[in-house]
């Protein structure tokens, strides 16, 4: 009977000090149920016909006046940042050019020897000043005869096509008068026309995206450029959108007729949905606790809430609080602002209620 009573002190003693263990192992964290955030916004889409432009459409025109001396490109042609467009007559312009660097040789020279003598001391200051400042004028002229001759080629600002050419070789044209209409080969933009009841709460505005009757089936997101802060004579707004094509989608041309969706939120605000026991009612306050699941610790998050719904959520509003969030769903009295916990995991067939 004594040997019983020793083996069975022994047992009890084994099993004390591996329970004893364990709850050491588990730093007695708080088990807590872990759900997501999700986005309650109620959307609504607005519609507006759009047109496709270039990014860049400019024409281009010569800064001297001149007779055409050749065309080098036609319209629809494909051309390269610095590449030659056309070229006036440059038969006037070289003379000025040969006459102003005659000058200017002369000029220099005559400086260049008062200089040297007005170091030696031979010449006056006066003397001096007049040859500096006859250097300098005569420098600028003949840089500006140089200018001119430039002048009278026209180069391609950027990779692009050339819409439309607009005189031909031998004609007679003005100084800044359109000679080429370029259009750059970079993303297409769309433009549309906001009426000011919806300008004012652009602010609302979540995503944007067109579609194409030609290209059917196929829909292209669109990024916010601009919205010009004036209206027009109509009383419209001009908004500006990049157009983003993926995989294998056509790219539309400029000139292109669109319809533009736009996606607005009712009340400008973010809500979120959560699960009602997620919320933590404490003096006058309400708040969440976030999960962060690679340090397994929990944030208190200030949060504003402001209906209840039928499925056991409710609709929250925060600015630190995204979809996709994790949050402590249940027992949130019963846990700490940055304390670690132990998430209770999901049920499975052989974990029914999610007890192991």
């Amino acid at each position: 009977m004594r040997r019983f009573n020793l083996l069975l002190a022994g047992i009890l003693a084994v099993l004390s000090a591996s329970c004893g263990h364990r709850t050491q192992g588990t730093e007695d964290r708080p088990t807590v149920k872990i759900d997501t955030v999700l986005s309650a916004d109620e959307q609504t889409s607005l519609q507006f016909p759009g047109r496709v432009k270039a990014a860049q459409d400019i024409s281009l025109a010569f800064r001297v006046s001149g007779t055409i001396l050749r065309m080098h490109v036609n319209d629809g042609s494909y051309v390269r940042k610095g590449q030659l467009l056309a070229e006036l007559d440059p038969t006037d312009y070289q003379i000025q050019l040969d006459a102003a660097e005659a000058e200017y040789q002369r000029v220099k020279a005559e400086a260049g020897r008062v200089m040297v003598l007005y170091k030696e001391n031979v010449t006056t200051p006066d003397a001096n000043d007049k040859a500096v400042y006859g250097l300098k004028q005569i420098t600028a002229k003949y840089n500006h005869a140089k200018d001119q001759l430039e002048y009278t080629r026209l180069y391609a600002p950027f990779n692009g096509y050339v819409q439309k050419r607009l005189f031909d070789s031998h004609e007679t044209l003005a100084a800044g008068m359109p000679v080429v209409s370029m259009i750059s080969e970079g993303k297409p933009e769309v433009e549309i026309n906001l009426p000011a009841a919806e300008y004012i709460r652009r602010e609302q505005f979540t995503s944007y995206h067109c579609t194409f009757d030609i290209y059917s089936g196929q829909q292209y997101s669109l990024n916010l450029i601009s919205v010009t802060p004036k209206a027009n004579a109509n009383q419209l707004y001009t908004m500006r959108l990049q157009l983003e094509r993926t995989g294998g989608q056509p790219l539309p041309s400029p000139g292109m007729n669109t319809m533009v969706t736009i996606e607005r939120t009712e009340n400008g605000q973010r809500n979120l949905s959560v699960p009602t026991g997620a919320v933590l009612h404490e003096k006058g306050n309400t708040s969440v606790f976030l999960y962060n699941s690679s340090t397994q610790t929990i944030h208190r998050c200030s949060v504003t809430m402001t209906r209840l719904l039928s499925d056991g959520r409710c609709l929250v509003t925060s600015d630190e609080i995204k979809p996709g969030a994790l949050v402590v769903a249940s027992g949130v009295h019963h846990v700490k602002d940055g304390e670690k916990v132990e998430p209770l995991l999901p049920a499975s067939e052989t974990n029914v209620g999610g007890l192991l």
